[in-house]
Formats: structure tokens, sequence, C-alpha cells
């Protein structure tokens, strides 16, 4: 798996991710300690609307930014953006009002919004060859769960010998760290956008109508509402189920690398995995695994005895971990796969921007209903949103899903250079949605 690290482009852009992750997550201990030290007992309402404007951020501004990042040189915009996330979290530690707290975080979040999508845009360029990029995939998933269970270990070691405020220092230095390899890397020479007269809306909204005229990639949508179910349950909910145990701090900690292991596990998995098995029997399994697992959990909340014991929820915690992994980690595939190069930043930004949709339905889903109505609760209405994501991706998802589709041009005179192209109106190629194919062959 490590071979594609000898890709000196991809190994600079690689640890800039890893760093960056790594800081954020110094970012997030300490955002909500300074949450407690500038609101106390309003601390929870505070970080709630925190999560809240960053899914907004994300939402809104990925669109808009990958509208137009073909036409900006992607080097430079990568570099700005973590500047300016170098900027803001510096200036988090000097906050003294709830609303100062919410602006700075829209304002790392929209950085964010704009890094992330044009990042994993690049990336194919970088590693043209399919195999490498599943493994650049899995080597990405690797690098969150990693980041999930060791930043807060490094925060709380830190802690012990400075306060949170320099966390934000690390953060910060984390963000200017990430800005250097970028600097130190050669992108590839890319085309440069032909000038089409298109209208802000409809250049903002782009992105999303390739994905939604796409088959495979409604199918993505649905997996990833799937799950979104899983992994809200596990973030919302495991400090309360754990602690309703009467268990430890640790114990929390231990169920989440329960659940990061377990998606480790199946990245490391993965590269080998889709060499045989397609991307659509990985993922639609990997949904209804998911979907399954959290039916187990409400069966079991919701008899008579109303409890779990402590190693069934590791094991669970662990298949969750598991089965979230196989449904989201080969989507870059996929998005590769029904891109041309100029179309691929949109893309990425609609899938960044419609994935954080699932996860702003089923983030209050996991709360409310598990603090109105129990755990059980919570656990039968995830299940029920990961089954209907994990059945409308095997209704949606077409099982014959092949890159090469026959269609026709009518509407294009003989002369045309498409036509020329590839032999006459009536012609096959590798077929995605762009300027000259606006709707899938088959659908209207």
């Amino acid at each position: 798996m490590l071979s594609v690290l000898t890709n000196r482009t991809y190994r600079h852009l690689f640890a800039a991710q890893v760093i960056a992750l790594v800081g954020t997550g110094l970012a997030t201990v300490a955002l909500g300690l300074l949450a407690y030290e500038t609101a106390e007992g309003d601390a929870g309402a505070v970080l709630g609307t925190a999560l809240a404007i960053k899914m907004v951020a994300y939402i809104a501004i990925a669109p808009v930014v990958g509208a137009y990042a073909d036409r900006l040189p992607r080097k430079a915009l990568l570099v700005t953006m973590d500047v300016v996330r170098a900027v803001v979290a510096m200036a988090l530690p000097f906050v003294d009002a709830v609303w100062q707290i919410y602006l700075l975080i829209f304002l790392l979040q929209s950085a964010s919004a704009a890094f992330t999508p044009t990042f994993q845009a690049t990336i194919p360029d970088i590693l043209p060859n399919e195999e490498e990029y599943t493994t650049a995939l899995s080597l990405s998933r690797l690098a969150y769960d990693l980041e999930s269970l060791f930043s807060p270990i490094l925060a709380a070691a830190l802690l012990t010998v400075i306060s949170f405020h320099w966390l934000f220092a690390g953060t910060s230095v984390g963000f200017v760290i990430s800005a250097m390899l970028v600097v130190s890397s050669v992108l590839p020479h890319r085309e440069a956008a032909k000038p089409i007269v298109e209208s802000v809306w409809s250049k903002t909204t782009r992105g999303a109508r390739i994905y939604l005229k796409t088959p495979r990639l409604i199918g993505l949508l649905t997996v990833t509402l799937a799950a979104a179910a899983g992994s809200a349950m596990v973030i919302v909910n495991t400090v309360v189920i754990v602690k309703g145990m009467g268990r430890s701090q640790e114990d929390v900690a231990l169920a989440l690398a329960a659940y990061g292991g377990g998606s480790m596990l199946a990245a490391l998995m993965l590269p080998r995995v889709l060499r045989s098995i397609s991307d659509r029997s990985v993922m639609i399994t990997g949904a209804f695994s998911l979907a399954a697992t959290l039916s187990v959990f409400a069966t079991m909340t919701l008899g008579a005895a109303g409890e779990i014991a402590w190693p069934f929820l590791l094991v669970g915690w662990l298949v969750l971990g598991v089965t979230f992994s196989l449904s989201v980690t080969p989507g870059g595939r996929l998005l590769r796969r029904s891109s041309n190069e100029g179309d691929r930043p949109a893309l990425f930004a609609a899938q960044f921007a419609l994935s954080h949709v699932c996860w702003l339905v089923a983030y209050p889903v996991a709360g409310l209903i598990g603090a109105s109505s129990g755990m059980g609760g919570a656990f039968l209405a995830l299940a029920a949103i990961a089954a209907i994501g994990a059945t409308s991706a095997l209704w949606r998802w077409p099982k014959i899903d092949p890159g090469q589709i026959a269609h026709e041009h009518p509407e294009l005179p003989s002369d045309h250079p498409h036509v020329i192209e590839h032999g006459g109106r009536g012609h096959s190629h590798d077929f995605v949605i762009d300027e000259l194919h606006r709707n899938w062959p088959g659908r209207v």
C-alpha cells in the first residue's frame, strides 16, 4: 500500500493532509474548552451551533468554489486556504464573546470547504492509474481514522504542560506546514478551461447537476446517507451510551477507538478487495450491513433488558467502523469515473456539499431522538434511514454499469469535431455528463 508514496507530489500532498488533520483535531479539543470558558453552562449549545455553522459553510461554500476552481491556479488556491485557516486558528484564543467564535468558525470551515474538494479533485490527476488511486483513497481514509484516534491523545498530553490556548497555535503551525508542503509539490499541468458563457447560478450548480444526472452517483449519495446514519450514532451518542453504563472517560475513548479501528481495517483491505469485487457490490453491502447492525442494537435496547453489554458494544462499534469505511471509501473512484478533468473540481465539490447534507439530517436525528426517546429510539430511527439509503442505492444504481455507452447526437452537425472524432453521430465512448452529453442515455 505504501508504494504509492514513492510519487513525490502525492507524498507531499498526503503529508500536508495528515498534518492539517492533526491540527484540526487539536483545534476541536481546544474549541470545546474555549466554549466552556466563554459560555460555561451554555457550552453544549455553543458547540452544537458551531457544528451547524460548519455544515452550512460546507454546503454553501463548496459548490461556489468548485464552480470556479477549474479557472483558478490550484496550488495558489490550496496555499491561500491553508494560510486563511492558520490566521483564523491564531485568532481564536483571543475571542471574548460567543458571536466571535461563530464568525471565526464560519471563516475556518469556509476555507476548509474550499480546500478539501480542490485537494481531492487534484489527486486523480497525480495518480491516473486506478489501482494507485484506490490505494490513495484508502490511505486518506486511514489518515482520517488515525487523526480521530491520536489527536485527542496528543491534545491530552499537551494539556498537561500547556494551556489549551496553545493548542490553537499548534493548529496554526499545522496549517502553515501544510501550505509549505503544497508549495513544494509540482502539480500536473491542467488544460485551460474553455470560455463558456454561463451564469453564476449555472456554474455554481453545474457539479450538482452532473452528479444528480449520473445514476451511479445517485447511488453514491444514497449510500452516503446510510453511512451518515451509522457515523452520526457513534459520534453523537457514544459518550451518552458509555457514561450511561457507569463507565469511565477512558472507556469512551476505547469505544471510539473500536469504531476507528474497524474503519482502518476496512481501508487496509479495500485495495485488494476492489480488484475482484465491484464498487457497487462493496458499497451497497457495506450500507446494508450498517443498517443491520443498527437494527440489532435497536432490538437490544428496545427489548426487555434494554441494555447493551460492554463487549457487545465494542464489537458492534468495530463492525460499524468497517461498514462505514466500505460504504464511503470507494466514492472517489466513482467521482473520477463520472467526470472529465475540467468538471472534476465541481463534481468533487458537489459530493462534499451533498454528503454533508446527509450528515445534517443524521446528526439531529441521533441527538434529538436519543435525548427524547432514548437510545433505542435513536438506533431504530437511524437504522431506518440507513435501510432507506441502502435500498435506494440498490434500486437507483444500475447493476450493469459500463464505462462506455452507445448513444447518438442527432443535434450535432456531421462536421462537428466530436462526431468526426468518434466516427459518426451514433457512437460509443466513456460516457460522462458534460456540455455535449446533458442527459444519461435512456433518461430524460
